[in-house]
């Protein structure tokens, strides 16, 4: 079996990284690594006093011999395994350079953060410790007592400040004081508020309250003595320590009270008194501390840099010897990695024992590597089906000339093709990512009753107007075969105008024949008989004669109309089939816009024709009859709106021969128009807008056209008011008569070119 297992020569690479060397020095480092974390574990404890054993000066040497040989040792076992890495790198073995990656990652993992915590611990240490017994820091601790008596000074000042300022006021309210005692009393509260007093009275020399206000009640507030109130001025405001507590008070002689004095009164901050006999305690403390500085910074660092350089090296032999186990598995799945690579999905992993996860990952490769051979097969033989099922799919949707549209379970198109972007006049580009709701809203309702439906298969007729063409389609909807609500569907578009116009023009035509037939019959008798009776008793009636005369002639005339209504049903029923022949279409037409101009001088006719004849194959009286039609129904329409909202009426008949296969003739008026909605059924029998019309006027043009292979269309006038006729007769001899039908079914197939 080709690729079944790694090469004899892999396998024997691999057995090779076994350095015996190595083998015999594998009892060594357990040994040297458990010995070196001991004897570091020892040496905290007995430099930390938590061992019977006193750290003498003997005792601390041989510590650190002891300690000294176990690194020696274990840089001995590690520099060792260095050299065989680098004997391996060098030799170019199998992973040697993931070996080395792993080797240098546990090296810096176990070197960067003993490194770090070196040069953090030993800024840490003399950083934390000299700060503390410098000079400044010794005269600060000295100098606490007399920060505190500062700081109680400055309150003084303040409360002595404030004093002032409340004394001044009150001198001024001296007149609201004699005048209304309630309200000085409030102005007395305000102050005193505003100033942050919770006491503040009035009193007179010999101690009497004369006003007071409380605005907190205070424990242990002592009164002012009279040697205070003796003391007091009307110049500086006089505060009062406390002996005991955290009251300051203050005291200032009110002149324009008649020497009645002003006592109020403020808690500060306990520490300012309590503050002093605490410096005194930390200062005896910060000299203590001073005493044993050095002693504390060998002992740190003296047991950091042991266990620092046991752990260290400790951890750069955890990480050789990992990287040794670790790598022997590794380099047998790089092996069989790079055969999957090249698509030897039959490579196998040699799994050993006592591998624990890593041989249990060579099992799973080797497990993934037999279901990748499988799946690999399956999928290759699915993707041959599927891509031979999406050619077919294509070429079928491709030729279908319904249009077709595949949405996913979110409304997104995944799916169109030519049809749809001819029926819609958008390119696939445009169409594909998009919503149906936004591309074709006619349809999300019916999208959305399909998804809330358990049928399978839907369908609807819709109108759908595009670039101002109005089109029927016939819309089924149909969802895939899934268990699951979130189903993608399939619609498909069938463009029906032309079946539903010639359904209806025929049913339309079979009632006209039926109409003329049951209508035309009586009509002449009743015109003869009436005839009759003005020729035989015309004369012998002498009364009333102009009353008979009106009768009669009303029945000859209204007889006469019915006729040609009838000839309008039966021409509409029984169109004769045009005589082709080859005739010049722009002399035919400017002859009817010549007549049409003659009988409508009020409207400006403008015609633009080719240079030279226009020779195409029609029949000339029928295609004059549907150019005559097309113009008198723009008269009409510039007639049904007034001149002061339209302005002169303008006519614009243009013939254009660019296209390649059609002549294309456009009818353009300011008159009043086409609906916007089911304007083309104006092209179907007996559908008008305008009050007296039959309604057959249009379809029989259209029914003209279609006879001689071509079609038209009702737009709006490109260029303002109004509305435009684009007619388009075929540049060669049309179909024979049983095939015009399908000519007229391919009609629309034409209109996105013209």
């Amino acid at each position: 079996m080709r690729g079944q297992l790694l090469t004899s020569q892999h396998i024997q690479a691999q057995r090779q990284a076994a350095d015996p060397a190595q083998r015999s020095l594998g009892w060594l480092g357990p040994i040297a690594v458990l010995a070196a974390l001991a004897s570091a574990l020892t040496t905290f404890l007995v430099l930390s006093g938590a061992t019977p054993i006193l750290p003498t000066h003997n005792v601390v040497m041989w510590v650190f011999v002891l300690n000294g040989a176990l690194i020696l040792l274990l840089l001995g076992i590690v520099a060792w395994q260095a050299r065989r890495l680098v004997r391996e790198r060098r030799a170019g073995a199998a992973a040697a350079g993931l070996h080395v990656r792993i080797v240098g990652l546990f090296s810096l993992v176990a070197v960067l953060p003993a490194i770090l915590v070196a040069a953090v611990a030993t800024v840490t240490l003399e950083r934390g410790l000299d700060p503390w017994f410098t000079g400044s820091i010794k005269e600060l601790m000295t100098n606490t007592v007399e920060i505190a008596r500062s700081y109680r000074e400055m309150q003084c000042r303040t409360l002595a400040r404030e004093t002032q300022l409340m004394a001044a006021d009150l001198n001024r309210a001296k007149v609201l004081y004699d005048a209304d005692r309630k309200v000085f009393r409030d102005f007395l509260q305000s102050r005193a508020v505003f100033l942050g007093f919770p006491l503040a009275m009035i009193v007179e020399p010999d101690g009497t309250v004369v006003e007071k206000v409380e605005v907190k009640a205070i424990e242990g507030m002592p009164q002012p003595t009279p040697a205070d109130l003796r003391d007091a001025n009307s110049s500086d405001a006089l505060c009062l320590f406390p002996r005991t507590g955290n009251i300051f008070r203050s005291i200032l002689t009110l002149e324009a009270h008649g020497g009645r004095v002003l006592y109020v009164a403020r808690e500060v901050d306990p520490r300012a008194v309590e503050f002093p006999p605490v410096a005194e305690a930390g200062i005896a403390f910060y000299e203590a501390l001073d005493q044993k500085k050095s002693g504390i910074q060998i002992a740190f660092a003296s047991m950091f840099t042991l266990i620092a350089l046991i752990v260290l090296l400790s951890a750069i032999w955890f990480g050789l010897n990992f990287a040794n186990r670790l790598v022997a598995p590794i380099r047998r799945l790089i092996h069989a990695t790079d055969q999957v690579a090249t698509g030897n999905f039959y490579v196998q992993v040699p799994v050993r024992r006592g591998e624990g996860d890593l041989g249990h990952l060579g099992e799973t490769f080797n497990k993934m590597t037999s279901e990748l051979r499988h799946q690999h097969d399956s999928l290759t033989a699915a993707s041959d089906l599927m891509d031979r099922r999406r050619r077919f799919t294509e070429a079928v949707l491709a030729g279908v000339s319904a249009g077709v549209i595949g949405i996913d379970a979110h409304g997104s198109i995944t799916i169109v093709n030519p049809s749809t972007e001819a029926l819609l006049a958008t390119p696939r580009e445009d169409l594909l990512g998009r919503s149906i709701a936004v591309v074709l809203p006619e349809v999300a309702e019916l999208v959305e009753e399909m998804r809330n439906a358990r049928q399978r298969l839907m369908q609807r007729q819709i109108e759908v107007t595009r670039r101002g063409k109005e089109r029927t389609i016939n819309v089924r909807v149909t969802s895939e075969q899934a268990r699951s609500e979130d189903r993608d569907l399939v619609i498909t578009l069938d463009d029906i105008t032309d079946l539903v116009s010639a359904q209806r023009t025929s049913a339309w035509a079979d009632v006209a024949r039926r109409i003329a037939h049951e209508i035309k019959n009586p009509l002449t008798p009743i015109q003869l008989s009436a005839e009759r009776i003005r020729r035989k008793y015309g004369k012998v009636i002498t009364t009333d004669r102009e009353v008979f005369d009106q009768c009669t002639d009303t029945i000859v005339r209204q007889v006469d109309d019915i006729k040609r209504m009838v000839d309008e049903f039966s021409s509409f029923a029984r169109m004769p089939k045009p005589t082709i022949g080859s005739e010049d279409l722009a002399e035919t037409i400017r002859q009817v816009v010549f007549m049409m101009r003659i009988a409508h001088p009020e409207i400006q006719f403008r015609d633009k024709m080719p240079d030279g004849p226009v020779i195409a194959p029609f029949d000339r009286r029928l295609l004059s009859q549907a150019v005559t039609n097309i113009v008198k129904n723009a008269t009409e329409a510039i007639a049904a709106v007034p001149e002061e909202e339209r302005g002169p009426g303008e006519i614009s008949v243009v013939l254009d021969d660019t296209h390649p296969e059609y002549l294309i003739l456009a009818v353009t008026d300011n008159g009043k128009g086409f609906p916007a909605e089911g304007r083309q059924r104006l092209l179907e029998p007996y559908m008008t807008t305008r009050e007296g019309g039959t309604g057959l006027g249009l379809p029989i043009v259209s029914k003209i056209l279609e006879e001689h292979g071509g079609g038209m269309e009702l737009v709006d006038n490109p260029t303002g008011r109004g509305g435009q006729v684009r007619m388009w007769i075929p540049k060669t001899k049309p179909a024979a008569a049983e095939e015009t039908s399908v000519a007229a079914g391919r009609t629309e197939g034409h209109r996105a070119g013209l």
